[in-house]
């Protein structure tokens, strides 16, 4: 099986590793911190909003089973890609909006997708979502990995990251693993 990788962030990095966790096609899911300028930056420093990390998901899939358009369909769901540097009431630079593409194939397909979804006026404000290369990804500290999965009754996960979760399940109920 060949395998790929996609680095996203759109916000909390919580809300997109559960949303992709549960897609068939996708063998890991790590939250973690890329785009930024300090190395091997912690969740701190990336909280503070000056190391210019956004926090990420890195996605390992099987193209064929899921495509990288795919995962840009359900990223384009979930989370709000009009809204600079904030989800909801997460704010700061580390929330922006972002794919961090792996090869030129993946820049051409984001930049097409945003083109689309820009000319079918379905968002009421432009798109702000950066297409940027991905330099280097850090993995977040261990307890934020599968946080949805260890502290859904958590407020926060019942506030923000259910309802996401909730919304994929409905939206793309075929793609979800058995």
């Amino acid at each position: 099986m060949t395998t790929e990788m996609a680095t996203l962030g759109g916000g909390c990095f919580w809300c997109l590793e559960a949303v992709y966790d549960e897609l068939r096609g996708v063998q890991s899911v790590e939250s973690g911190y890329a785009g930024g300028h300090v190395l091997n930056p912690t969740y701190r420093e990336v909280c503070n909003g000056t190391t210019g990390h956004a926090e990420v998901v890195q996605i390992t899939f099987d193209p064929a089973e899921i495509s990288f358009s795919d995962l840009l369909d359900v990223f384009f769901t979930i989370h709000d890609p009009t809204t600079l540097n904030r989800q909801g009431n997460d704010v700061g630079p580390q929330y922006r909006s972002a794919i961090f593409y792996h090869s030129p194939e993946q820049k051409a397909v984001a930049e097409e997708k945003i083109k689309t979804l820009t000319e079918a006026n379905l968002f009421p404000k432009p798109i702000v979502t950066e297409v940027t290369p991905l330099d280097k990804f850090y993995i977040a500290e261990d307890y934020h990995q599968e946080y949805f999965a260890h502290n859904a009754a958590q407020p926060y996960c019942q506030i923000v990251v259910a309802p996401k979760v909730a919304k994929a399940r409905k939206v793309f109920v075929e793609r979800l693993k058995k």
